[in-house]
């Protein structure tokens, strides 16, 4: 193989990878709205990472729901790409009514991958403390630090919008 074909390879598979995050984008329902950008995306899906390994994380819409009127505070994650979209609908008035930060990520596979699950999520919520157990102190700051962060980058989205 010489250079010039493992050139075309990577080649390859850049335009193979901008066709998957075309694909993303054409699949996002018109809803989604506030969408995270690249950055705030990446961001918020690091928080989800921590958030599962501190097991501070409800997954599905099943638990959202529950934990959000059971007075649960944290930060809703919901995945853009959702078909039909009349799965997620309500989860957006909930969180605006309980006064809970809510953004949309481009892929439901990645928001899996992000929480540690196989199967594709619809949304997340991020607790700032764990359902059971304690943390220690280090951690907690630190989960507590990512949240602040992307939390405040959120609201501030959400408020230029409206």
């Amino acid at each position: 193989m010489t250079k010039a074909d493992m050139g075309s390879d990577s080649e390859a598979e850049k335009t193979a990878q901008k066709e998957k995050e075309k694909k993303k984008l054409l699949a996002i329902a018109p809803i989604a709205k506030p969408l995270a950008g690249k950055k705030l995306g990446k961001r918020t899906l690091k928080l989800v990472r921590h958030a599962a390994e501190h097991k501070c994380l409800k997954r599905g819409v099943k638990e959202v729901v529950k934990s959000i009127r059971r007075g649960q505070k944290g930060l809703c994650v919901i995945a853009g790409n959702i078909s039909p979209i009349d799965v997620i609908t309500h989860v957006p008035v909930l969180c605006e009514e309980a006064e809970i930060p809510y953004i949309y990520v481009q892929s439901k596979e990645d928001l899996a991958n992000a929480g540690s699950t196989k199967r594709p999520t619809c949304c997340v919520l991020v607790l700032t403390k764990p359902s059971k157990g304690e943390l220690g102190m280090e951690e907690q700051e630190k989960l507590k630090g990512e949240y602040d962060q992307v939390a405040s980058e959120v609201t501030e989205l959400a408020n230029s919008m409206f």
